[in-house]
């Protein structure tokens, strides 16, 4: 690996989950990232469990940095409140997390929306969001210092679905889970005055890393390697046994290869919405047309980026080379 100093400083906002703990090794191990903190939410567990399983994967990648507790549920009381165990598993890593060391970490004292105003204000124009899951601690962050949105480099979103190539929902028939876990938190994050690049299941579920693709990880990356072997057993019986695809989608991942590489991407501008209410709720709908002159609930809202296509062996490459030789 390259010792070239990192160019993207990160806060990680994530529900780890068996796909974040993938996106985390690539956070933990690529040069050009800095990762400065993680913020964890409800999700794909509840959020004691999302904490103390970011706890233990950053002592077992190696990392010593502020791990801050989230938001226990969404903000509006309407919001889902099932965990997805059939998908993640009841520990959120597939089983596997009696195979990692919990060790006497602590997480940070502040709640996640504090720590994540605190530590852009302290660096404006320098840190990048990245969240993988529901959209509840940047929604509470924008609500507790909306100065925040002209002060972070960009926000980088794992979530949503455009109805590209068919992708439509994967928890309803068009809602993606992080935005239906919380869509009054969503439809605040993407209407606020931030550049916001949303991966969704346009793009994720365009690369699937493969039964054969997963198994070449074991005996790599110091453990890493075995570990998301294992963990993604379960992760992959639930996707095979859905769409029978032989392997699992490359969900959070993707959104840490758009950091990495953005080239690997196709983007489409436009102002984004989320359906708040009815049997579309959690629906993520951009206004790409060319303005007409009427006034839509898409006119007063900032334009964001959308990934609507993506270069899969790019983005497996990527993850592969993070399991290579340490530098």
């Amino acid at each position: 690996m390259s010792s070239h100093k990192p160019i993207h400083q990160v806060i990680f906002d994530t529900d780890p989950g068996i796909d974040d703990a993938m996106a985390l090794f690539l956070l933990a191990r690529h040069p050009s990232i800095e990762l400065r903190a993680l913020t964890t939410v409800f999700g794909n567990a509840s959020v004691q469990t999302t904490t103390r399983n970011a706890l233990a994967l950053s002592a077992f990648y190696g990392l010593s940095i502020p791990v801050a507790a989230g938001a226990a549920g969404p903000l509006g009381a309407s919001g889902e409140k099932e965990f997805p165990a059939h998908v993640h598993g009841d520990d959120g890593l597939g089983g596997m997390f009696e195979r990692l060391s919990s060790g006497a970490a602590r997480p940070d004292p502040r709640p996640a929306h504090q720590l994540i105003c605190e530590m852009v204000n302290a660096q404006p124009g320098e840190l990048t969001l990245v969240a993988v899951g529901p959209m509840t601690n940047l929604a509470l962050a924008l609500r507790h210092d909306p100065s925040i949105t002209q002060k972070v480099r960009q926000v980088i979103v794992m979530g949503g679905a455009f109805g590209t190539y068919g992708h439509g929902g994967n928890v309803t028939p068009v809602a993606e889970a992080n935005i239906i876990n919380d869509p009054e938190a969503a439809d605040l994050v993407f209407t606020a005055d931030w550049p916001v690049v949303l991966v969704g299941l346009d793009v994720t579920q365009e690369v699937v890393m493969k039964e054969e693709f997963l198994a070449g990880l074991r005996g790599k990356g110091q453990g890493a390697g075995d570990f998301l072997w294992e963990a993604t057993r379960h992760y992959q019986d639930f996707y095979h046994g859905r769409d029978g695809i032989g392997g699992i989608y490359s969900h959070d991942s993707s959104a840490i290869a758009y950091l990495i590489d953005p080239s690997l991407f196709t983007l489409r501008a436009g102002p984004v919405r989320v359906v708040t209410e009815g049997i579309a709720r959690g629906q993520t709908i951009q206004d790409f047309a060319k303005p007409t002159g009427a006034q839509t609930p898409w006119s007063a809202c900032p334009p964001q980026q959308v990934c609507i296509a993506v270069d899969e062996d790019g983005v497996l490459e990527l993850f592969a080379q993070a399991f290579e030789t340490k530098e």
